[in-house]
């Protein structure tokens, strides 16, 4: 029963991790990365599709993005959603694709992109700290109906701390690797 909960526990801090990845895989960070345009919705066909679902996205050079799509008559759509996305681009459209410069970033633009990684990474540990939190109400609520014993309450919220603890320096170790990445001039 104790292990269910620490493994639930485990799970969760895992996904928080992979949301945190996924969030900071797609911040511009003055590369050019295909991933940066993943939150893009293309109107498209009647309803809403992911950009990746309509075109073939690369990065031939470092500040550059190219992409191409499959139905060439999609293109305005794509122009359209790039313009409307917070990725603060300028689509250009040669007629067969797209290209995307990606802008140095300024002093400034590093400065509050620094802090848009650090206010993730906060959000990502106070949701791991919430998950242990859950996880020690829910073995002390066995405790408290007698189905556990002290010393296995005890064993068990040093292992949930223990995994708490490995995840918030996974946080901090993405949240440096980040930083050295928007740094980079």
């Amino acid at each position: 029963m104790i292990k269910g909960i620490i493994s639930i526990a485990d799970e969760k801090m895992n996904k928080t991790i992979a949301v945190l990845k996924h969030e900071f895989e797609s911040m511009k960070a003055g590369r050019a990365n295909p991933k940066m345009l993943d939150r893009v919705q293309v109107e498209c066909y009647g309803s809403f599709v992911p950009l990746s679902q309509l075109a073939n996205i690369s990065a031939p050079e470092p500040r550059v993005l190219l992409i191409q799509p499959w139905d060439k008559s999609s293109m305005k759509d794509i122009e359209k959603a790039i313009l409307k996305s917070d990725l603060g681009l300028n689509p250009s459209n040669d007629g067969s694709a797209i290209r995307l410069i990606i802008a140095e970033l300024t002093e400034e633009t590093r400065k509050a992109l620094l802090k848009t990684v650090k206010k993730a990474g906060e959000d990502a540990k106070v949701a791991i700290r919430s998950i242990r939190r859950d996880a020690n109400d829910k073995i002390k609520a066995l405790k408290k109906n007698n189905e556990v014993t002290e010393d296995e309450v005890k064993k068990s919220e040093d292992t949930i701390q223990k995994e708490t603890d490995k995840f918030i320096k996974e946080v901090d170790k993405m949240i440096d690797t980040k930083e050295k990445q928007i740094m980079v001039v």
